[in-house]
């Protein structure tokens, strides 16, 4: 990708920083506050996903009406944002993940090189989580849970609102996301796709869904960036 704009795309959690739960905490107390469930997203998948599609399927576990589903999605929104001001200052344990703020650093200052998010997290809630741990000033725009149930439709959104004059071929595009979901959702837009395994998913789960590159964690900042800024060349 030598003398060509790259942009890199990442997810939030367990990418860039651990929550200590304060995200999952705030998703159910909204829930609980809305519909009266408590707990009501147990057994739903959260890792990968968009923020809208674990809504949906919290609501269909508990057979609740989908058929006025955007508007749902909004009074969710808007409560959950309430709770998440709450639980990211109670909850403990949350932390920037090793090596991260140093590559972002290092990226942001490299010539013909852009940044951006594609998180499955609310746009409000991704900032909020970004802002509180200080990543917010990184990334101007991306790709968000609020787009779509499905997270290559969020890589997809991401691209187009970061794309400029100059337009990006597929290959200069690199999502960084720590499920295999995000390495499906990057090779669904033709970009290339980096695992690091700072979540659930092992380094051969991130592999053996396709993964170009795939990293323990960024703890080695230095050898994580020579090897992102050598992908496609």
């Amino acid at each position: 990708m030598s003398g060509r704009t790259r942009l890199f795309l990442f997810d939030v959690d367990n990418t860039l920083l651990y929550s200590g739960g304060a995200g999952g905490r705030a998703m159910n107390l909204a829930f609980c506050d809305l519909y009266g469930i408590e707990n009501g997203f147990q057994g739903v998948e959260f890792a990968g996903r968009t923020d809208r599609a674990i809504l949906l399927d919290g609501l269909e576990l508990h057979r609740l009406p989908t058929a006025d589903f955007e508007a749902r999605v909004g009074e969710f929104e808007e409560t959950y944002l309430r709770r998440l001001r709450t639980t990211l200052v109670e909850t403990s344990g949350g932390r920037v993940l090793p090596g991260v703020r140093e590559l972002l650093t290092v990226l942001e200052s490299t010539p013909r090189t852009r940044l951006g998010l594609a998180t499955g997290n609310f746009r409000r809630g991704a900032f909020m989580k970004l802002e509180h741990y200080q990543l917010h000033h990184f990334f101007p725009e991306g790709g968000f849970g609020g787009d779509s149930e499905n997270r290559s439709d969020v890589v997809a959104a991401a691209i187009r609102r970061l794309d400029s004059a100059e337009p990006l071929a597929p290959e200069c595009v690199c999502v960084v996301g720590d499920t295999p979901i995000d390495v499906e959702a990057a090779r669904a837009n033709g970009a290339r796709a980096v695992g690091v395994a700072t979540g659930r998913s092992s380094t051969e789960e991130l592999c053996s869904a396709g993964a170009d590159l795939v990293f323990a964690d960024f703890a080695d900042w230095r050898s994580a960036l020579d090897a992102l800024l050598s992908l496609g060349d």
